[in-house]
């Protein structure tokens, strides 16, 4: 498990003293990245063997959004593991220890070179010590869009500063992106997003926005193929 301390500073704030939902997807994330280095013998099995574990899904529920200048503590823990997945909560509390943020997410192993799926051994698995699984409302990784009006929307180019060290666009700036085709009044409740190709610097990405009831999906094309799915849920 891995705790690192965090505040609610201007750059992470929206126009009403809010923390972001891209903000705080950010610091999920980087929570997540900052573990690896606290599992040396998982971190230097998959640096030797050409391996990385990428994010296919995540799972957020919203229970609180911070206010601009909380401080707040993010944890991180895996609690499970297959041969080609691996399974970890990640939550934000406040300062009293509330859940603000109630997360899950699935990463896939993939290899490095060849972009494909591949199992780790199980005595890596077994060899590992796993976290409690923390207590929210877990839902399918896999979003199933319904059947609805679609509106399509001009296409969005990624640039430089929306790439990370995996020469891809970051996983929280889908977020970032997807937010735009939110209405101003929607109250975030929960969010889901499946992750399936990765977009890189110059590419187009074309969101496609659907609704029904209290949700509201968003689908980002990639050469017509949707190379993510995000579904948000109105509170």
């Amino acid at each position: 498990m891995l705790k690192i301390q965090d505040q609610v500073t201007t750059s992470c704030t929206d126009c009403n003293g809010k923390l972001k939902l891209f903000s705080a997807f950010q610091m999920m994330q980087d929570c997540s990245e900052l573990w690896l280095d606290t599992a040396t013998e998982y971190r230097d099995f998959l640096r030797a063997h050409g391996l990385a574990q990428l994010i296919a899904s995540r799972q957020v529920e919203v229970v609180r959004v911070p206010n601009y200048k909380e401080k707040l503590t993010i944890q991180t823990g895996v609690y499970g593991c297959e041969p080609l997945f691996g399974f970890r909560n990640t939550f934000i509390y406040d300062e009293a220890g509330n859940p603000c943020y109630k997360t899950w997410s699935l990463g896939v192993f993939c290899d490095l070179k060849t972009g494909r799926m591949k199992k780790l051994p199980q005595e890596v698995i077994d060899a590992y010590t796993y976290e409690p699984k923390l207590e929210m409302h877990y839902k399918d990784r896999r979003i199933v869009v319904p059947n609805a009006e679609v509106k399509t929307f001009a296409p969005v180019v990624v640039s430089r500063n929306d790439i990370d060290y995996n020469q891809h666009l970051n996983n929280a700036h889908y977020v970032r992106i997807a937010s735009e085709y939110l209405p101003e009044d929607f109250n975030v409740k929960g969010v889901r997003v499946e992750y399936k190709v990765p977009v890189k610097l110059g590419e187009e990405i074309v969101p496609q926005v659907l609704t029904e009831g209290n949700f509201i999906y968003v689908k980002l094309l990639k050469k017509e193929l949707p190379c993510t799915i995000l579904e948000f849920e109105q509170g």
